[in-house]
């Protein structure tokens, strides 16, 4: 068994032999790693080890790991519409026609950008902004629907006392 110093001056082990031919391999540890072993009191560097020793002449450079690159995420541009849309017709929109078409806009967007999110995960991203789209719009429908109740109550009001 064996215990040595890494890079980042800490001790580790102990570790098998297996293990540091391993680690020689992969190039995590090399000839100048201090390596304690079993019954020995002092570090010494792992090439002068005989288990450890590397023939003579050049040594071959190890290859670099190669890792395939990531898939980027996007954000939806339907999702963010839909949130874009349905934050306007809760604040502006109210102020003239219900906000309307600011509020089906975005709810028809912000349902689109969803199921494009859940339909290819991998590629795109923005869940939160599809749901708030959703609720935002959602929200405006329902101010709308209450605005148009209260109109029509006062309107009616308005008309009974005409017809008396």
């Amino acid at each position: 068994m064996y215990r040595i110093i890494g890079a980042d001056q800490r001790e580790y082990g102990p570790v098998s032999v297996e293990q540091l031919r391993l680690w020689l391999a992969e190039g995590r540890v090399n000839a100048q790693t201090l390596v304690l072993t079993s019954g020995s009191g002092d570090w010494r560097p792992l090439g002068s080890l005989p288990e450890f020793a590397l023939p003579p002449g050049p040594q071959p450079i190890p290859a670099p790991r190669w890792h395939p690159p990531q898939p980027t995420l996007r954000t939806s541009p339907l999702a963010m519409a839909g949130m874009i849309l349905g934050l306007i017709s809760v604040t502006c929109g109210l102020c003239c026609c219900y906000g309307a078409p600011f509020n089906v806009l975005g709810l028809i967007f912000s349902l689109v950008g969803l199921s494009q999110i859940n339909g290819s995960p991998g590629v795109y991203t923005g869940k939160g902004l599809a749901m708030a789209g959703l609720i935002t719009s959602l929200l405006s429908l329902a101010l709308a629907g209450l605005a148009m109740l209260m109109g029509l109550a006062v309107g009616w009001a308005d008309l009974m006392r005409n017809l008396r």
